[in-house]
C-alpha cells in the first residue's frame, strides 16, 4: 500500500520555493543547492501526481493545483511549528527571580544558591539586585526580601523570615595592636559603616548606653561588602549584621571583640508577587530552611 504521507523533506522545500516562487532563493534559506530544491520538488509533483510548479525561466509559478496545496501544507506547518514551540516552552527550565539589595544577594543569598540548584536543577533561580524595595507593578520579579517591612509596596504582603542582630567585628590583627575591653576603647579606633546606614554606630552607642565621642573617625562605604573588606584589611571596626557575616568569623577572618554586645534589628521578610511563577513556592520552601 502506498504511504499516504508525501516526502516531509520534499514538503518544505516546495513550501519554501511556492512562498519565494523561486527556487533559487529556497536553495538559499535551506541551504542547499538549486538542483536538490528542484529534485525534491519533482519527487513530490510525481508522489502527488499533479504539476505544482510552471517552470519558468527567472521565476516558477504556483500552478493551480500547487496554489490549493500550498495553503493547506503552509498551515499544516504552521501548525507544527507552534506545537513544536509550545514543548520547547514547557521543556525550558523555569525562571524564579528574587529581587534582594546588593549586599544581601553577595553575602547571604548567592552563597547559598548552590544549594538550591542540587535540590531543584530544574529551576532557575535569579537574583535582581536593587537598593530599593520594587514594586511588582513596575519590575519584573516573584519573590522579595527585605529587612523590615516599613517601606512595602502595597500589593506585596510581607512574611516573617527570620531574625538579625548587629554585632561588632574586627581583624584579630587590629585587636592585637589595639586591644579592645569595653566600649570604651571605641575612640582609639576607626570606625567602618555603610553610607545609608551612617547612624548605626550613633544607634548601638545609645543602645548600650554610652556616648560617642563627635571626633570619632567613621569611614563610610557603598555597600556592607565594601565594609567587611576593609574590616579584614585591619583598617577599622564595624558593625555588621550577623546574617552578612557569611565565613568571616568561623575562617578567623574576623573576630567579635566583645561578643556580649548584640543590637536587635527588624527582622527579613519576603513577599510574593502576584504574577510570581507558580514554582516561587519550592523557593520559599527552601528558603525556610536556611534561617540561621
Amino acid at each position: 500500500m502506498k504511504n499516504p504521507l508525501p516526502p516531509l523533506n520534499a514538503v518544505r522545500a516546495f513550501a519554501v520555493a511556492a512562498r519565494h516562487q523561486s527556487f533559487s532563493l529556497a536553495a538559499e534559506e535551506l541551504h542547499v543547492s538549486h538542483s536538490a530544491v528542484s529534485r525534491h520538488v519533482k519527487l513530490l509533483e510525481e508522489h502527488l501526481g499533479v504539476l505544482l510548479f510552471e517552470r519558468r525561466v527567472r521565476q516558477s509559478l504556483l500552478t493551480p493545483a500547487g496554489q490549493r496545496f500550498y495553503q493547506q501544507v503552509s498551515a499544516g506547518l504552521g501548525q507544527i511549528a507552534d506545537a513544536a514551540a509550545e514543548l520547547r516552552q514547557q521543556a525550558a527550565r523555569p525562571t524564579i527571580k528574587i529581587n534582594v539589595r546588593p549586599s544581601f544577594a553577595l553575602l547571604w543569598l548567592t552563597p547559598r544558591l548552590a544549594d538550591f540548584a542540587a535540590q531543584h536543577p530544574h529551576i532557575d533561580a535569579q537574583v535582581v539586585t536593587q537598593t530599593q524595595s520594587p514594586d511588582p507593578a513596575r519590575e519584573d520579579f516573584d519573590i522579595v526580601i527585605r529587612r523590615g517591612r516599613d517601606d512595602w509596596a502595597p500589593a506585596l504582603e510581607a512574611h516573617a523570615l527570620f531574625e538579625d542582630e548587629l554585632v561588632l567585628v574586627a581583624a584579630p590583627g587590629l585587636i592585637e595592636r589595639l586591644p579592645l575591653a569595653n566600649l570604651a576603647g571605641l575612640s582609639a579606633h576607626t570606625l567602618l559603616t555603610v553610607r545609608a546606614r551612617r547612624e548605626d554606630w550613633h544607634h548601638w552607642a545609645m543602645h548600650f548606653e554610652q556616648s560617642q565621642s563627635t571626633t570619632q573617625v567613621i569611614r563610610q562605604f557603598d555597600y556592607m561588602h565594601r565594609v567587611l573588606e576593609a574590616a579584614v584589611a585591619g583598617e577599622g571596626l564595624a558593625l555588621c549584621p550577623t546574617t552578612l557575616l557569611g565565613t568571616h568569623l568561623s575562617s578567623g577572618r574576623l573576630i567579635c571583640p566583645l561578643p556580649d554586645l548584640r543590637m536587635p534589628l527588624p527582622r527579613y521578610y519576603y513577599g510574593v508577587a502576584p504574577q510570581a511563577s507558580a514554582y516561587s513556592n519550592v523557593f520559599i520552601e527552601w528558603l525556610h530552611k536556611q534561617r540561621p
